[in-house]
């Protein structure tokens, strides 16, 4: 049987491609786009997140006097009333809306100042050392993360009451420093364990101590995941409610259990523009927090 001879090329003929039976089939999704299956999906679960506080603020400009869902028609009137309460208390009230932001105020840039004081050597201790338990260290500066926060107020409750001194407002300093830390440490260690040790190996090399060598060195450029843990912590104290609402007295009463006991005693659209106010906080500490640093030292 003879073998068929290959086709001569002559110069100048461009090189044969191999021929396939199917041609292949690209993607019709080029990679950083979205298909419109993914993009639909994503919609729905942005507006399911964004449904409450919709809902919330929909509620404040209600002009009628219960909470009728969707409202009738619209109006200022319940943040005229919201003016008024935070200036001076309704017979209802223990206390001013005024009073329980001051109160809010105080414990969150406490918190936030002890907690940073806090977490700083020790996100720098965990990420530059080796030690017997470290596990375990890192494992219970995570654990309020995952601890019921009723049993963590309960437990707050019953040690602060066997303290043979009257602790104030430091109860509450105290428990939203506990709630605060995993966040200020995994910030603060987030940034360090991107500093390399050769930074420090050169400033004393240069003739700077260890610890002059941390101060001028090592925290300028901690200075993202600080600045991270800080804004975290404020605003976990500031929205904190579960410990506080076992640990608060009638004169440090913060601004969430206000507005909870507000809902109890009145069931009316004033508690919805407080909780706007409160919102509109959140979402410009937020947007503080990405100007600052954006997506740079952010941990969760």
């Amino acid at each position: 049987m003879s073998t068929p001879l290959p086709t001569p090329r002559l110069p100048g003929d461009s090189p044969r491609l191999p021929r396939f039976p199917f041609p292949p089939r690209l993607s019709s999704i080029m990679p950083g786009q979205l298909g419109r299956a993914t993009a639909l999906f994503a919609a729905i679960v942005l507006f399911l997140a964004a449904l409450p506080i919709l809902t919330m603020i929909t509620m404040s400009f209600s002009a009628a006097d219960t909470l009728e869902f969707p409202p009738h028609a619209y109006s200022l009137h319940w943040y005229r009333a919201a003016w008024h309460s935070f200036v001076s208390p309704d017979a209802s009230d223990s206390l001013s809306m005024g009073a329980a932001l001051t109160t809010s105020l105080v414990v969150a840039l406490s918190t936030m100042l002890i907690a940073t004081l806090v977490s700083v050597p020790a996100a720098y201790a965990l990420s530059r050392y080796r030690f017997r338990g470290k596990p375990a260290v890192e494992q219970l500066v995570a654990l309020p993360l995952v601890y019921p926060l009723v049993m963590l107020g309960l437990s707050l409750l019953l040690v602060f009451n066997v303290l043979p001194v009257e602790l104030g407002v430091f109860r509450l300093i105290i428990a939203h420093v506990i709630l605060a830390l995993p966040f200020t440490v995994k910030n603060c260690a987030a940034s360090v364990a991107s500093i390399g040790p050769e930074f420090e190996e050169a400033a004393c090399v240069m003739g700077a101590s260890p610890g002059r060598a941390l101060v001028d060195v090592i925290l300028p450029l901690m200075r993202p995941g600080i600045l991270a843990g800080m804004l975290f912590a404020f605003i976990v104290s500031f929205n904190e409610f579960t410990v506080t609402f076992f640990l608060y007295g009638i004169d440090t009463m913060t601004l969430p259990v206000w507005l909870y006991s507000r809902t109890v005693s009145s069931l009316d659209p004033t508690v919805f523009c407080f909780a706007v106010v409160i919102v509109v906080i959140d979402f410009a500490l937020i947007w503080l927090l990405e100007k600052l640093i954006g997506d740079e030292g952010v941990a969760l």
